[in-house]
């Protein structure tokens, strides 16, 4: 099921700016592994509204994956395509760390109980409503977010990802 259709057949979620969807779009970069790549990407937002709201970088030897989590996706979609870099668009569960003493242990419990594997994990670097969060990649982001969810876990959706609207 896309983005744009819903089971019910009712409306469902739009990739029109400003609307939240359920998950958040990572935005994965090929770039060549030497100085000053990374730079450059992250210079292409300068000057619009579009933030880094998460970055993880991982380094192939050649080459290295730079995730962005971005407040303003289809502009931060632009941006890159604009800039002809090569992308892969993914996406993420985002989850407010819960107030515990080990909260990844019970997000991480969660999760293990429906046999949703976890395959990527970073920090959001904003906090919405004041909470730390974290952003997941899963092996079934449905089945992930509906056991959250029911578990009573804070979901994060893309309109929280920037701050000054």
């Amino acid at each position: 099921m896309s983005r744009g259709e819903a089971s019910d057949g009712g409306i469902g979620f739009a990739t029109a700016r400003g609307r939240n969807w359920p998950t958040l779009r990572q935005f994965t970069v090929f770039l060549e592994n030497r100085v000053g790549q990374l730079l450059e990407v992250v210079r292409r937002f300068e000057g619009s509204r579009v933030r880094i709201v998460a970055l993880s970088i991982n380094d192939s030897g050649e080459c290295a994956f730079a995730r962005f989590l971005l407040s303003h996706p289809e502009q931060g979609r632009e941006v890159l395509e604009r800039a002809g870099l090569a992308i892969i668009e993914s996406d993420l569960i985002g989850v407010e760390l819960p107030d515990d003493h080990q909260p990844l242990l019970r997000i991480c419990t969660a999760l293990l109980q429906a046999e949703v594997n976890i395959i990527q994990a970073y920090p959001i670097l904003v906090r919405p409503r004041g909470r730390p969060a974290v952003a997941l990649m899963v092996d079934n982001t449905e089945m992930g977010m509906e056991t959250l969810a029911a578990k009573g876990f804070t979901m994060i959706t893309e309109g929280d990802l920037d701050e000054t609207d």
